[in-house]
């Protein structure tokens, strides 16, 4: 018993030493134990003149997946769904240009239906013909983009807080924003409780060295996030989809959080009403991201979707 208390000790030094002195180490070592947890593999391809990383796991002969992150998010954004998904599916999230380890070059357009043709080629590179697509808030937008660009590629569509139509309520995020304010902007290292605040119903309590180094990351690529941004906005709220969701085939569901701060939960109504067959579920005490907030909750309506298809 005294040994396994001091190997414990040592073990609990070890970490609080690896937090205060390599954060990023720390940081990195949680986030591959989740990855692991999801039976996740990191890997790459070139499309086009682009290095696009992405998570895949499951077996390479289940029928694919694609998961698209939303703004400020990168491939990691379903490493906490994966262990729902992986046993049926085969699961693949990338990195959207302009995000996580992809690149991140301030001169190229993000704009939502390049965004979707890029995700077009990605799907080439890859070798996949025909997908399940979903996405989160702008990986919903862009999702819902690529089913009305290339509606033959898809098998069915699930939409996750998605952005790109406007509701008959404005969320909190369109407000400020059309006062020149953008809430996703962080600040400070303490800003990043702000932020998630804003993001989920019920943020996870992030520890003071973690939000530093999502301050740093978000510092370095301010410009280009600012630009994207802006982008999203304008496509989302001056250009949105609502007059094009009757053009919309593919089998969709629509997922939603009621206390979505960014994207208003009226915006349902907007999709079940425009897309043809569409189903719906509104989860409550969630917020902007149910497959983070709720991932078994979120997983089961998607997996008895998804084997209607």
């Amino acid at each position: 018993m005294e040994i396994f208390i001091t190997v414990l000790g040592i073990i609990m030094v070890g970490l609080i030493a690896l937090y205060v002195l390599f954060p990023r180490t720390l940081f990195g070592f949680f986030r591959d134990t989740l990855r692991k947890r999801g039976k996740l593999t990191v890997k790459s391809i070139r499309v086009g003149d682009m290095i696009w990383p992405y998570l895949e796991g499951g077996s390479p002969d289940a029928e694919p997946l694609v998961l698209l992150h939303g703004f400020g998010g990168d491939k990691d954004n379903w490493a906490a769904y994966a262990p729902e998904i992986v046993g049926k599916y085969r699961l693949i999230s990338p990195d959207l240009p302009g995000f996580g380890e992809n690149v991140r070059d301030i001169d190229r357009d993000y704009d939502m239906a390049t965004q979707a043709a890029r995700v077009r080629d990605f799907l080439d590179a890859m070798g996949i013909e025909k997908c399940h697509i979903g996405g989160n808030s702008m990986g919903g937008f862009v999702s819902l983009r690529f089913a009305l660009d290339f509606p033959e590629r898809l098998i069915s569509m699930t939409l996750f807080n998605n952005a790109g139509v406007v509701g008959a309520n404005e969320s909190k995020l369109q407000q400020e924003a059309q006062g020149g304010k953008n809430p996703l902007e962080i600040h400070s290292p303490d800003d990043v409780k702000r932020m998630l605040a804003f993001v989920a119903h019920k943020p996870m309590k992030v520890p003071g060295q973690f939000r530093k180094i999502f301050y740093e990351d978000f510092a370095v690529h301010r410009d280009l996030l600012d630009k994207i941004f802006w982008t999203l906005v304008e496509d989302g709220t001056v250009k949105p989809l609502n007059d094009q969701l009757g053009q919309v085939k593919t089998p969709t569901l629509i997922i939603w959080g009621r206390h979505d701060q960014l994207i208003d939960v009226s915006c349902v109504d907007v999709l079940k009403n425009g897309i043809a067959n569409a189903e719906s579920v509104v989860f409550e005490d969630v917020g902007h991201i149910p497959m983070i907030e709720n991932p078994k909750g979120t997983a089961r309506h998607h997996l008895e979707f998804l084997a209607k298809h």
